[in-house]
């Protein structure tokens, strides 16, 4: 049976997210509604943290983590696992799970690819590379693979968007990516941390 496209994007993201490293992550494009005014400050204000993830743990951590980063800043940050019943997808009831929350805004993280770039550092070294006549010539037709550094980079690119529920519309949108995300709690506090500093430039809150 052949994965469909949806099916793949999870199973890549969710290798991604699990291996260990060095996360590095640039926002590609951001975006921000003219026509929506500010967030208030936000003190004390709840804001729900969506990830989209079919993998429930990665949801659970991710939403978790996010949420806590945004109690950090001022908000009430709520993982939307903990007022929707498990695969809500009915928008009625999740808009009345939220209003009982009394949610302003929420911040929804969706991952769109999953990818990996190989790099090639070829070396050039040694007493065969000094010169075509008596060193590369004859090294050259025997080796015809010379020695080189292999690097592989797993690359995310995820979607983040703000919206404001009180005039039902998009605030700020972004995507980022990042190079060799590690564990999810990692990757997302690197990912708040820039989208903060994004949204912060863009004066979405007085």
């Amino acid at each position: 049976m052949s994965m469909s496209k949806e099916t793949k994007l999870a199973a890549a993201v969710a290798s991604a997210l699990i291996l260990a490293g060095c996360a590095t992550t640039t926002f590609v494009s951001t975006w921000k509604n003219p026509t929506v005014p500010p967030l208030g400050r936000p003190i004390g204000q709840t804001v729900v943290a969506c990830v989209a993830a079919d993998d429930e743990y990665i949801r659970h951590d991710a939403e978790d983590t996010l949420a806590a980063e945004l109690t950090k800043r001022g908000f009430k940050g709520v993982s939307s696992y903990t007022i929707l019943l498990p695969g809500l997808r009915d928008e009625t009831l999740a808009k009345a799970a939220f209003e009982k929350a009394g949610a302003v805004a929420v911040v929804v993280v969706r991952p769109l690819a999953a990818d990996q770039e190989v790099s090639v550092t070829p070396v050039y070294t040694g007493s065969y590379y000094g010169g075509f006549w008596g060193g590369y010539w004859g090294y050259g037709w025997a080796h015809p693979y010379a020695s080189a550094s292999v690097h592989t980079d797993t690359i995310l690119i995820v979607e983040t968007l703000i919206y404001s529920l009180k005039h039902n519309k998009l605030i700020w949108s972004g995507r980022s990516k990042t190079t060799n995300p590690s564990k999810v709690a990692s990757f997302v506090k690197d990912l708040v941390v820039n989208v903060a500093w994004e949204m912060n430039k863009a004066h979405v809150f007085e």
